[in-house]
Formats: C-alpha cells, structure tokens, sequence
C-alpha cells in the first residue's frame, strides 16, 4: 500500500504512528474583536465554548494519560504520549489567553465554569490515589473509562480539526485571522495526535462495551459544551439586545450553518457514531496527517515558533 506524502515529495507519513511534538506558538488577540467572526455572534460563541472548557479539559486529559503511563511497555507509544502531554500543555495556555484577552476584556465572566473544572481537576489525584489504595480493580476500572471518554472526544476533535482546515468558507466570511489560525494549529495537531489515547486505552485493556458506554457520556459532555456554553456566552454578550430565546439562536444557528461557519452540531456528534464505533475502528483510519503538516508548515503562529517538518 503506498502510504500518503506531504507536498513536496517528503518522507512518506505512517498514518498510525506520525511524529508527534510540541510546537511553540504565540498569539497576539489585542486586534481580535468580541465576534471574530465578522456579523455572526451565534457562531462566534459555539465555538467559544470550546475555549473554555478546553484549558482545563486537556489538563484533564494529561493527568488520565499520565496515570496510565506507567503501565505501559510500548516504548514508541511511550514516546507519542511524551508528545500527546506537549502538545496539550500548549493548547490548554493558548486557548486560556482567549478567555483572558478577549472574554474578558469584553464583560463576559466565564468563572463559574472554568472554577469548577479547575477544582475537579485539582481533586482528581487524591481521588485516584484514594481508589486505587482501597480498590485497585475498581481505579482500573475508573480509569479505562476515563481514558475511553478522551479517546471519544479526541475522535470529534480531530475530526473539527480537519473541517476547519478544509473550511475555505471561514476565509470568504473575514474571520479573524489569527483566531483562524489558532483553531486550525489546535486542529492540526489533534489530527497528528489522534491515535495516543486510543492505544493508551487498548494497551491498559480497554475493551468495546467500555468504549462504547464512554462514548454516549461524551456525547452529551459534548453537547452540553457546544450548546450550553454558547447560551451562557450569548446571554453575557454585550452587544446583543433583547432576550436570547433558544429559538433566536436556533434560527440564527441554522444561518450559520448554511454560511458554512460551523459545521451541523447534532450531524456530527450522531453522524461520527457509525464511524468511531465499529468494532475495528481505528483512529488512523480518518482524518489526515499530510494534510495537517501541510497547514502546519504555514501557520503563521507555528512559524513563529520556529517549526521545521524536516
């Protein structure tokens, strides 16, 4: 089988195993307005609520990877999640500098959220430590699960990060282009990592019904993310008048969706479910990494960074 290239006539790319790094990236928001994407709000704070909950959701993703790390023997696997853990750190303080220079400095509180996962974040080691004194066979059992729920959300995120890169519709509307180019950066490398916590699951003996049950948990996380989160951004936006009905969001959601602003949310999270659980579902087998090295090669912020893919 003739593996995938990047342009350019590169080393070929194992789809499975890619190399996997830390990146160091910069953005600078003082330009950026409150709704980055130019006349639609409703769009601009769906994917707002990915920036809040994601600063302490990789956090949490980190501590599950390093809780199974010791038990596993794959050294090249043992290696993807010295990059899987890199790359994370960088994603969590690059989207918590959205929060920070643009929520912020436009009125909109998102403590309340951020608080409470950063407080179960904070509470999870002792809680582990705790089981896993007590009851061995239940911690494991605790956290196949947990590393089941991330590998479901690191399928979704991956697949976000490909239809952002793929989203030329997003350049035609005037986003701005350095939260573009966070987002797709972020997508870039959850393309190139997408495969770390499905093997960390399988090599701690994660097995499908398990896989499955955390899946339909994630599916509602994920739903609560994107919809809760963008009403309770909406509700706390300055420049909207009038009552934020469900049904003047819906209507305006919909808008957004035909303009190609955000992708269809319920066509995705449903849509994804034939494809992530099948049996012999691989990671690698969706998504793409040529294409992901291809945008990271001009990512204006990775450049920066001095990122060099030979």
């Amino acid at each position: 089988m003739t593996r995938p290239q990047v342009s350019g006539g590169a080393a070929p790319i194992d789809e499975r195993h890619p190399p996997i790094k830390p990146r160091r990236v910069s953005f600078d928001w003082s330009r950026t307005p409150l709704h980055w994407v130019p006349n639609d709000p409703v769009a601009t704070h769906i994917i707002n609520s990915f920036h809040i909950v994601l600063p302490e959701g990789e956090k949490w993703f980190i501590q599950c990877v390093k809780d199974a790390r010791p038990h596993i023997r794959d050294e090249r696997l043992l290696e993807e999640i010295k990059g899987f853990i890199g790359q994370e750190m960088v994603h969590a303080r690059s989207h918590q500098g959205v929060l920070d220079q643009i929520l912020e400095r436009n009125g909109i509180d998102v403590s309340k959220i951020t608080d409470a996962a950063g407080r179960g974040n904070a509470e999870r080691p002792a809680q582990m430590a705790a089981l896993k004194e007590r009851n061995p066979r239940a911690w494991r059992r605790r956290l196949r699960f947990e590393l089941a729920a991330v590998a479901s959300i690191e399928h979704y995120t991956a697949v976000l990060g490909q239809w952002i890169m793929d989203n030329d519709r997003l350049d035609k509307a005037g986003v701005d282009p350095t939260m573009l180019d966070l987002l797709r950066w972020h997508g870039a490398e959850e393309v190139e990592h997408r495969s770390v916590v499905f093997d960390v699951y399988k090599a701690v003996g994660g097995r499908y019904p398990t896989r499955v049950a955390a899946w339909v948990v994630s599916l509602f996380f994920l739903y609560w993310a994107l919809i809760g989160g963008s009403l309770y951004l909406l509700k706390q936006d300055p420049t909207i008048k009038g009552r934020v009905s469900p049904l003047r969001v819906y209507r305006s959601y919909r808008r957004s969706v035909r303009l190609g602003h955000v992708p269809g949310i319920f066509r995705l999270l449903l849509g994804e479910a034939p494809v992530y659980l099948r049996p012999d579902h691989h990671p690698s087998k969706v998504c793409s990494t040529p294409r992901a090295l291809e945008y990271l090669m001009q990512s204006p912020a990775a450049k920066a960074g001095g990122y060099d893919p030979y």
